[in-house]
């Protein structure tokens, strides 16, 4: 055995290693002091801007975070050294003024939630009572970017986050993926008090399964949020709520009965995050759009084949109503890669001759874990 392998095995005093801990956190403050005074360097370099969103760009977050994932070889995961990383950046980017991020609230949802994971929580949150609400104040202005619900992966697509884009001219220039843990709380955590449970649509169908196994006759009350629902079970004994942790805790429903109780166990949301304009590329993008077809046979097929043409993966296809005319529809396609791409903006000008609209809806990175 050489001395190296005698250091790494021998047992060390416990006062060295605290001592050997403060000198590495003194070290590292000193870097994330120096790491915000060249953040703030950058935005004098770009000059007097109108506000702190005029400083944020998300595609140089994700390569940078990108780089953290990269470099990683442990013991930390990814998720927690992005979650470091995102909280440095924030507080940085808080310097010249911090971001107003529009949300479905209230206060607990997980929306919230999505906004902490991609935003930091240096950023300021600003809680809607409704999905429009969010678009609506975006598009004001009265909040830099907003962040909506537009997927599940177990219970399919927020219906009312698509037909949002049919008329809104915002852009989405990023997406959240969130692990979804759904709780059992009420006030006094005792299971055979419930009578009713108070929840989300989206939540209690995630979730039917185990009710159905162990709460069959009990009263399920749809409300707006898990928040709300939370908010509505706190008052009395014989009420709980499906909501997740942050919900129990802000609505003071300590007593967790059951923990998680979604019949997924990689129940996932996808959030997007809403802005007023396109950013240059990340080197990992996803471009959105919506495709308004003309009423003629193969009209499918003749959107989707300049995109097999072209070598460009089509991650994702739904059809709505487009709300111009009776039994005309229009399509929402997210592909792979970014619309300055040369292949993408080929796909484009083919698609143009069969198509009798194409709105993109945004290019933007791809979700960091």
């Amino acid at each position: 055995m050489n001395n190296d392998e005698g250091q790494k095995s021998a047992p060390r005093d416990l006062a060295e290693v605290r001592a050997r801990i403060d000198s590495i956190d003194r070290t590292i403050q000193t870097l994330i002091a120096e790491r915000a005074r060249w953040a703030h360097q950058v935005g004098l370099a770009k000059g007097p801007l109108a506000a702190a969103v005029d400083y944020y760009r998300p595609e140089r977050e994700a390569q940078v975070l990108r780089m953290v994932v990269d470099r990683n070889e442990g013991p930390l995961s990814d998720e927690v050294l992005v979650h470091v990383f995102r909280e440095i950046m924030s507080a940085c980017l808080a310097q010249q003024e911090p971001l107003k991020i529009g949300y479905l609230g209230p206060e607990g949802t997980f929306s919230q939630q999505a906004v902490l994971k991609h935003f930091g929580r240096s950023a300021h949150g600003q809680p809607m009572a409704s999905i429009e609400e969010v678009f609506q104040e975006v598009e004001n202005g009265n909040a830099d970017f907003g962040v909506v619900p537009v997927e599940n992966s177990g219970e399919g697509t927020i219906q009312v986050t698509l037909d949002m884009f049919l008329t809104s001219g915002l852009k989405i220039c990023g997406e959240v993926e969130l692990r979804v843990h759904q709780y059992l709380f009420s006030r006094s955590g005792r299971i055979e008090d419930i009578e009713r449970i108070y929840s989300h649509p989206q939540s209690f169908a995630q979730t039917q399964t185990w009710l159905r196994g162990n709460l069959p006759k009990v009263e399920k009350i749809a409300v707006s949020s898990n928040a709300e629902g939370a908010r509505r079970a706190r008052s009395a004994d014989d009420a709980a709520a499906i909501a997740g942790e942050s919900a129990g805790l802000v609505y003071g429903l300590k007593k967790v009965i059951m923990r998680p109780i979604q019949d997924d166990a990689d129940n996932t949301t996808r959030f997007l995050v809403l802005g007023r304009q396109i950013f240059p590329t990340s080197g990992h993008d996803r471009t959105s759009i919506l495709v308004f077809i003309k009423d003629q046979p193969g009209a499918l097929f003749n959107v989707l084949s300049p995109f097999a043409k072209h070598g460009i993966t089509m991650n994702r296809i739904e059809s709505r109503p487009s709300h111009q005319a009776k039994w005309e529809y229009a399509f929402f396609i997210d592909l792979a890669g970014h619309v300055e791409d040369a292949a993408m903006q080929e796909a484009f000008t083919e698609l143009a001759e069969f198509a009798s609209q194409i709105k993109i809806l945004g290019s933007y990175p791809v979700a960091v874990p």
